[in-house]
């Protein structure tokens, strides 16, 4: 169930982050990193299985590129 959780949390998390790859729009990213890092942690308590957790972090790895790329705001 948590693992569930963790994949809804990640694609919400997604829905955020894909729009905010256009530029002037990266401040997007600073919305969606908290999520995922919730995301992260409901997957890791999982007991079960490790996608919820591995696809958030995935999603955190482009955001967090995004904001290197743009310097942090753009």
């Amino acid at each position: 169930m948590l693992n569930l959780l963790s994949i809804l949390i990640g694609i919400i998390s997604l829905v955020i982050v894909i729009p905010a790859t256009i530029p002037l729009l990266g401040w997007a990213n600073w919305f969606a990193l908290p999520l995922i890092v919730i995301g992260v942690v409901i997957g890791q308590l999982s007991g079960s299985g490790r996608a919820g957790r591995n696809f958030c972090i995935v999603v955190g790895l482009i955001a967090i590129v995004r904001l290197s790329l743009g310097g942090g705001i753009f």
